[in-house]
């Protein structure tokens, strides 16, 4: 993992983690400040800032990296501090590692990033039309318009930073959102937490802090005025003092023996100059962890065929079952995706593939364009997907082939247009 140290030596550590989309430069501005006190590492994401592309697929998997990289320089207790999906990695480090966390600050993050669709949606769009469309938009999600307006180099060194970020890299940090969500665990979040978020935040904004907030026992909101999601940026002065406030007196010492669900500690001070908006009573303790379950071909069927065909399809299905079809759909989770598409045997590009030619020979065209967006979505592009329907007219029809080029080229225009 790439990463870069700042301040003293001896000093506690302190960590800060990224935006996608962004490299560590983000946190520029706070780090005369914050290394006054602290030792701070900043690390970069998979393919971001130069950082090798070497992606990770999940939220789980870059906090590991982060450890493991942190073991490597003899750190065992930090603080830290994570923007967007380096929030997420503060908090999957709070929920396996509560005894290595001290205190914890998740800037403009959530439980939940949005819906799966969206994420996939996006990897969609970067697989066929490379990062541009993200990195014209991106400086709309960032920051305010007035802010844009009147700091165009720092909108042109956004567009910059998503302009040579990896493709694969981003895609694969897309999917890590996707997957990611810890609604159901907030309450195990056992670390002094302050929730900041820019009040004009339309990416994560006020609504998702609330809900850490409420979630996490010994949270604080710290609402930044004139700031959207990139607030250490737009409002790099207040999100300094946020921080040091936060860290200089919400630093928890390390337990003498780390229990598995954290115990929830006392109040912290608030975050100062800006007081927070609300102050949550502590949740009810979390039940005791139980051991694994083994997962019925009903759930794992449901979460594939999701994570395949995307919620909203998925919720239309369910949405349209009654009585008469429910013992159908029941049996189309079970064997079609908990049997069959959870098979090791294949990669789902490889069964996308198999599913277009078999519904081209089949002629059951009904299913054609769910299967278009479920390849999109499993990594095929749209040259590809030509290339199957091309094989499927050699030895299925050109009549039925023709009818399914009708259908996939509207699915994947559909799918593949950037957003204006």
């Amino acid at each position: 993992m790439k990463y870069q140290i700042d301040g003293p030596e001896g000093a506690p550590w302190l960590v800060l983690g990224p935006s996608l989309g962004t490299t560590s430069f983000m946190w520029d501005r706070q780090i005369p400040e914050l290394t006054q006190h602290w030792r701070v590492l900043r690390y970069d994401l998979p393919g971001h800032g130069g950082a090798p592309a070497h992606a990770a697929p999940s939220v789980a998997e870059l906090a590991d990296r982060l450890t493991a990289t942190l073991d490597g320089l003899g750190v065992q207790r930090f603080g830290y501090a994570g923007c967007s999906i380096g929030g997420a990695v503060g908090a999957d480090l709070a929920l396996r590692h509560p005894q290595r966390v001290a205190s914890l600050a998740l800037v403009a993050s959530s439980p939940r990033f949005g819906t799966a669709d969206e994420f996939r949606q996006r990897g969609v769009i970067v697989r066929t039309n490379g990062l541009e469309p993200m990195a014209r938009t991106a400086p709309e999600r960032w920051f305010t318009p007035g802010f844009a307006a009147a700091q165009p180099a720092i909108v042109e060194w956004a567009v910059q930073m998503v302009r040579t970020t990896d493709p694969g890299c981003y895609i694969a940090a897309c999917e890590a959102l996707a997957a990611f969500d810890i609604r159901d665990h907030l309450g195990r979040i056992g670390v002094p937490t302050l929730v900041l978020v820019g009040a004009e935040d339309q990416v994560t904004g006020p609504a998702e802090a609330r809900t850490l907030v409420a979630g996490i026992p010994d949270a604080r909101l710290a609402l930044v005025p004139g700031a959207s999601h990139l607030a250490p940026v737009e409002q790099p002065a207040a999100v300094c003092d946020l921080l040091l406030t936060h860290f200089s007196t919400a630093w928890q010492d390390a337990p003498t023996t780390a229990p598995a669900i954290p115990l929830v500690p006392g109040p912290a001070t608030p975050a100062t100059p800006f007081a927070p908006l609300a102050e949550i009573a502590a949740a009810p303790d979390a039940p005791e962890a139980v051991g694994p379950q083994r997962v019925s071909r009903h759930e794992r069927g449901t979460k594939v065929r999701r994570e395949v065909l995307g919620d909203a399809h998925v919720d239309a299905v369910n949405a349209s079952t009654d009585p008469f079809t429910e013992d159908f759909q029941e049996l189309v989770t079970r064997y079609e995706w908990g049997e069959a598409w959870s098979r090791d045997g294949l990669d789902r590009r490889t069964r996308s593939c198999v599913a277009l030619t078999a519904l081209v020979a089949s002629g059951h065209l009904e299913g054609l364009a769910a299967h278009t967006r479920a390849a999109l979505r499993n990594g095929l592009t749209p040259a590809e997907i030509k290339e199957v329907l091309l094989q499927s007219a050699v030895y299925c029809g050109i009549a039925a082939a023709g009818a399914a080029f009708t259908i996939a080229q509207s699915v994947i225009q559909e799918e593949t247009t950037p957003p204006a």
